[in-house]
This record gives structure tokens, C-alpha cells and sequence, in this order.
């Protein structure tokens, strides 16, 4: 097969996958957007800032152990690439009993954990109030969602997106059909919407195991569970989940701070704020599906040993990325009024959204590009490189202008801390890769 095939070929596999990703992966961001809609129609805004607020504690509880989904796509990837099917399920069935074991410490730990994050939180009383009651629903939703992550991961590690797609399918179909009962017909508002996610999550979880069966029906397995809590293979997967684990608390600390000093600004900003993040959100979404694209085929290319074809697929998948990320902040910005007018009926949020409508433009300009690194050095389970571009990123570009922007009690700075924290990890995880596609430093094993 000569170069121009081959590469043909690779960016076949890339768009098959990428489509079935980005499918699936808006699948979140769009069953979110049915809860902010549901929330936002409602006659307080206080439910929706509520949910706003208790966002920020499970962000933390669960992409804390994010590493979860990104380790297990990396580790899978290469052992595909290998040829070791034995050693994918051992990943399956090591990192599912991890996942185990901290849903459950998170649901006995439930009660401490609410009250030190919302003591924390700033906010209004009656908005920290719609927070806890869909805190004390959604927080039952803990173990499946883990486990949800190590399928997701699983799948997209073994380009099975099918199986991603079907899943997301189900999960928020579930979400939106459930969220319609709980807080249109039941009327349980901010509790409602916590209890849909959480029964959503159960029921994908079922049918993540259904097709995990099939996948291994025929295939021997019983074998590899004596090898789960290997002492030595567990203190290597924490290896590498450590500096993916930084970065992640990096990044929702960012965010997190953003949310709470939003807070600080009042109710209206704080709507205003959640629904301009809920356009990042959806474009990140759609951005990751071509990111666990990159992910999956660079694990796949750096396990066979194939390193000459990385630089084609960044160019490939930058320029996508980059496009979509663009093309979200135009769409927004030009059609503010029914679009976000789909999200709430309050006029006083959209009058004040569309102050900040253009730092879109390079809060996802910039993140569009990091976001696909994110999938590329995940798939070289390159974590220390993540690690240390969101640490240089938080403390160096987002954190003076966001005490800045509390100083001065100035939105429009809080939203440059943004775009400048996007920026920054943008050039620092480009300036790891050189022209032949290979990272300039060693990466993790």
C-alpha cells in the first residue's frame, strides 16, 4: 500500500469515528441544555442558578475521577494496537472495580461532602437551597456514573463508537423523558431534574453491561480476575491516572471559581454566565468526539509503533476542531435572541448575555485547540504533559484576572481570565509537539 492510500485510509477510520463520537458526545451537552430549558422556563430563576451552583460540587466529585474514561481509552487503545485482547479486558474489568469502589465511598461520604462544598459556594439562600435538594438526587447517580465512564472509555479505546453512540442514546433519551416527568408533570423542579440524571445514568449503565457481554461472549476472561488488584499493575495505572487527575482538578477549579464569582455578581449573572457556559459546553462536547477520535487512532499509531502518521492526523483534526469551534461562537453570537430564548423566557438574562456574546469567539477559538490536544496527548497516555500545561494555565493566565475581575466586580474580566486560560493551554500543549508529529519530550509510560 503506498503513502497516499494509507493516509487516505487513516482519515476514513478518523471521520467513521470522529461521527459516531461527535454524535454520541453531543448526546451530553444536548440532554443538559432539556434540563436548563426545563429549569429556566420555570417562573424562579433560582432553580436554574441552583443547579448552577451544585454543577460546580459534582464537577468536582466526578471529573475528579475523569481518569477513569481517559486512562482506560488510552490503555486500551494501545493494547489494540498490540493485539492483546486479554490484557483490554484486564483494563475493563480492573478500572470498573475501581470505579466501584469510590461510587461507593462517595455515596457514604454524601453528607460531609454537601456540607463543605455549598458552605464554600457563594450564592443567594434561596438559590443554595434548589442547589442541595438537586445535590441530595443526583448524588445516587454516583457509582453508575463511574462505572459509565470505564464503559465509555472501554469502547471508544476499542473504536467500537457504536457502542458510545447507543449508550448515549439511552442515557439521555432516559434524561430528557424522566426530567418531562419529574419537573413539567410532577412539578419537583431542581430535585426533579437531579433525580432524572441520576435513574438515567442506572439505566445506561444496564445497557453498557449488556453490550460489554456481548462483546466478550466466546472470549475467556474468568482468568484475568485474579490479576484486578495486582499491586504492581494498580500502582502503574495510578501512575499515570495521577497526572491525568491533576490536570482535571486544575481545569474544574477553573471553572469552579468562575461559576462562584459569577455568583458573586448576582442572580442575573450568574444565569447569564451558566447559559454562555452551556454553549462552551456544547461545543466542547462536540469538539471531545473529535478529540476521543484523535485519542483512540494516536493510542492506536503509538502501540503499533507507527509514529510517522501522527502529524497528519493533528493537522486533520485541528482543522475540524478549530472550525467547529469557531462556528459555534458565530452561530451564537448572531442568533442570540432565539436561541438562548429557547433556554429561558427570562428577558432580564438575555439582555444581559448579549454583553458577553463575543469572548466566545476566542474562549473556543483557543479551546478548540487544546481540547483536541487533550485527546491526542491522552492518547499517547502522556499525562505529565497535561499536567503540567493546565497547572501553567490556571495559575498563569487565569487566576490574577480573575482576582481581578473580584476585585473590581467586572464580568467582562472574569470572561478574559477565561479566554485567557484556553489560550495559554492551547500554545503551552503545542509547543510539545515538533514537526514530525512526535511529543519533544518522553512520554509516560
Amino acid at each position: 500500500m503506498n503513502h497516499y492510500s494509507s493516509t487516505l485510509d487513516h482519515q476514513k477510520r478518523f471521520w467513521q469515528l470522529a461521527l459516531v463520537n461527535v454524535i454520541s458526545n453531543l448526546m451530553v451537552p444536548l440532554a443538559s441544555l432539556v434540563d436548563v430549558a426545563f429549569l429556566g422556563h420555570l417562573t424562579e430563576i433560582r432553580h436554574l442558578a441552583g443547579v448552577a451552583i451544585a454543577t460546580v460540587l459534582f464537577n468536582y466529585i466526578y471529573w475528579t475521577f475523569g481518569f477513569l474514561r481517559m486512562g482506560t481509552t488510552g490503555l486500551t487503545a494501545q493494547a489494540r494496537g498490540r493485539g492483546d485482547t486479554q490484557v483490554e479486558i484486564l483494563i475493563l474489568l480492573r478500572n470498573s472495580a475501581i470505579a466501584l469502589v469510590i461510587g461507593t465511598i462517595i455515596l457514604c461520604l454524601q453528607q460531609p461532602l454537601r456540607e463543605i462544598g455549598f458552605n464554600l459556594l457563594q450564592a443567594d439562600p434561596e438559590v443554595l437551597e434548589a442547589g442541595r435538594a438537586y445535590y441530595n438526587a443526583l448524588i445516587w447517580g454516583a457509582p453508575a456514573t463511574l462505572l459509565n465512564f470505564v464503559l465509555f472509555g472501554w469502547f471508544l479505546g476499542r473504536e467500537q463508537g457504536k457502542g458510545v453512540l447507543l449508550m448515549s442514546l439511552v442515557n439521555n433519551g432516559a434524561n430528557i423523558a424522566l426530567d418531562y416527568l419529574f419537573v413539567v408533570r410532577w412539578g419537583q423542579s431542581s430535585a426533579g431534574a437531579g433525580a432524572a440524571t441520576a435513574i438515567s445514568q442506572l439505566i445506561t449503565l444496564i445497557m453498557g453491561l449488556a453490550l460489554v457481554y456481548r462483546e466478550l461472549a466466546g472470549i475467556s476472561w474468568q482468568q484475568q480476575r485474579s490479576q484486578i488488584w495486582k499491586l504492581s499493575a494498580l500502582k502503574a495505572a495510578f501512575s499515570l491516572n495521577k497526572d491525568i487527575l491533576i490536570r482535571t482538578l486544575a481545569l474544574i477549579s477553573t471553572f469552579a471559581v468562575f461559576t462562584n464569582l459569577s455568583a458573586t455578581m448576582g442572580t442575573t449573572i450568574l444565569a447569564s454566565n451558566t447559559l454562555l457556559l452551556q454553549v462552551v459546553t456544547l461545543a466542547a462536547y462536540f469538539i471531545d468526539g473529535v478529540a476521543f477520535a484523535t485519542e483512540s487512532i494516536a493510542g492506536n499509531f503509538h502501540g503499533r509503533g507507527t509514529k510517522e502518521q501522527l502529524l497528519p492526523l493533528l493537522k486533520l483534526a485541528g482543522s475540524v476542531s478549530l472550525l467547529a469551534g469557531l462556528g459555534f461562537a458565530a452561530v451564537f453570537s448572531f442568533f442570540p435572541q432565539p436561541l438562548f430564548g429557547l433556554l429561558t423566557s427570562h428577558l432580564e438574562v438575555i439582555q444581559q448575555i448579549s454583553h458577553y456574546l463575543w469572548w466566545l469567539f476566542p474562549v473556543l477559538g483557543f479551546g478548540s485547540i487544546a481540547y483536541m490536544l487533550d485527546g491526542y496527548f491522552l492518547g499517547l497516555t502522556a499525562g505529565k504533559i497535561l499536567r503540567q500545561s493546565t497547572l501553567i494555565a490556571a495559575i498563569i493566565g487565569f487566576t490574577p484576572m480573575a482576582i481581578a475581575a473580584w476585585y473590581w466586580q467586572t464580568n467582562h474580566l472574569l470572561w478574559l481570565a477565561l479566554a485567557l486560560f484556553m489560550a495559554i493551554r492551547s500554545v503551552t500543549l503545542g509547543w510539545k509537539i515538533n514537526y514530525s508529529g512526535i511529543t519533544t519530550c518522553k512520554l509516560d509510560q
